[in-house]
């Protein structure tokens, strides 16, 4: 597209063409482009060039697990019942997601509209962070056709497992409702973008309550298993509130992420508006942040003082926790609160990306790492790592296309610029 902005060609961002005629679908899908333009950009990008190679190697992958079924492509047995599509896919692109519920809230019911240009992309790093968790979900327990069963057929109301699911799914119902309207904007469907605007407190309240509960079941889910997570990643009393909390900084570092990156890719893509309150917004998603993993922290000491685990600080796992500590929750704090006192928007964007970094490492310290422990260490698959990064592409890709065509991160026009 940069290319193309050199001619003066500009891509679709208005409801009406310069003479006044509506768009077709297919123009629209096409960015407004010719379909040679279309294709020549397509083909010029490297990154479409990366990713033809690993949905080549990695979809035929996929296809032979569900033929094979898990066994052909993971270690998974009794000891270790989960490995990257859970340890991964779901205790980590869940709380990166928890954007969401934060921005909907800060926008739509404490009235903070001077964030609105980030709030759409905040809602959809949400929703396609659930609904991949959910593809992870599906990739590893198999038979999706079969979904409603567990959730509708037998009922399991006693088990946080159930709760989860429940959650997960009302909440990615939300979610689809949220990001609706702006889909009916780029369609053109101003009836059904009215009626979804009109309910928009009821889905944002949906959304704080559905978030809360199933972040700090996510946590629960360990419950099941005691003694088998290391005691450093292990608080039964505390581990709910521990997974609840750690959420707010991931969510809001991985917004300050994903608009960064955008706005080093895509900024053909992104408006006046966006670019020009990016940076204190950037700034004020830290704030949020550095509270939230101040939080965490103190949190996180006082589980271990509750629990008496002061022993395991001098062990090879205690020095593996402190790295934990000291390089993903300490380190970043200081450099967004650095960042943030001097107005350094380049700091606050390295500490959201080692803030994001320490959520990953944590909830693959808590699901798979530091899992059984006193057994013996599981190493994943070299076909799991192949589903599961072929997975992530397809989540980057879908994010891409999702990005370039509807108003997340410009505001449409009603009528296009001669």
């Amino acid at each position: 597209m940069k290319k193309l902005e050199t001619f003066g060609i500009k891509p679709h961002d208005a409801s009406l063409k310069a003479d006044g005629e509506k768009w077709s679908i297919m123009e629209k899908l096409l960015l407004g482009l010719t379909l040679d333009q279309y294709i020549g950009q397509a083909i010029r990008n490297k990154l479409n060039w990366f990713f033809a190679i690993i949905f080549a190697i990695g979809i035929p992958v996929i296809i032979y697990r569900f033929i094979f079924s898990l066994g052909a492509v993971t270690h998974a047995s009794y000891d270790y019942p989960w490995g990257l599509f859970l340890g991964f896919g779901l205790f980590c692109m869940v709380p990166l997601s928890a954007s969401g519920f934060m921005l909907g809230t800060t926008v739509e019911v404490f009235g903070r509209h001077d964030f609105e240009p980030i709030e759409r992309l905040a809602l959809l790093n949400g929703l396609l962070g659930y609904f991949f968790a959910v593809v992870y979900l599906l990739v590893d327990l198999g038979q999706p056709w079969r979904l409603s069963y567990p959730m509708v057929y037998s009922f399991g109301p006693a088990a946080v497992l159930f709760l989860v699911g429940w959650h997960v799914a009302t909440y990615l119902s939300v979610q689809v409702a949220e990001v609706s309207t702006a889909f009916f904007e780029w369609i053109g469907f101003q009836r059904g973008y009215d009626f979804i605007r009109k309910g928009t407190i009821g889905l944002t309240v949906a959304g704080i309550i559905l978030s809360t509960l199933h972040q700090g079941a996510l946590g629960a889910l360990f419950l099941y298993a005691p003694g088998k997570v290391h005691p450093l990643w292990y608080s039964a009393p505390f581990q709910w509130i521990l997974f609840f909390i750690s959420s707010i900084p991931a969510g809001l570092c991985m917004v300050i992420c994903v608009s960064t990156i955008v706005i080093h890719t895509m900024k053909w893509r992104c408006d006046k508006r966006f670019i020009d309150n990016l940076d204190w917004i950037t700034i004020a998603l830290a704030k949020g942040s550095a509270m939230g993993l101040i939080t965490y922290l103190i949190m996180k000491f006082i589980a271990i003082a509750h629990d008496n685990e002061w022993a395991y600080f001098f062990t090879g796992w205690g020095a593996w926790w402190w790295f934990e500590i000291l390089g993903f929750v300490i380190l970043p704090l200081v450099i967004l609160s650095y960042g943030i006192h001097n107005k350094l928007v380049g700091l606050c964007r390295i500490g959201a990306f080692l803030t994001v970094l320490g959520i990953l490492l944590n909830r693959l310290n808590t699901a798979l790492i530091t899992f059984n422990w006193q057994l013996y260490q599981e190493i994943p698959h070299y076909l799991e790592f192949v589903i599961a990064i072929t997975i992530f592409a397809i989540y980057v890709a879908t994010y891409r296309f999702i990005l370039a065509r509807l108003p997340i991160l410009y505001k449409f026009r009603s009528q296009a610029e001669e």
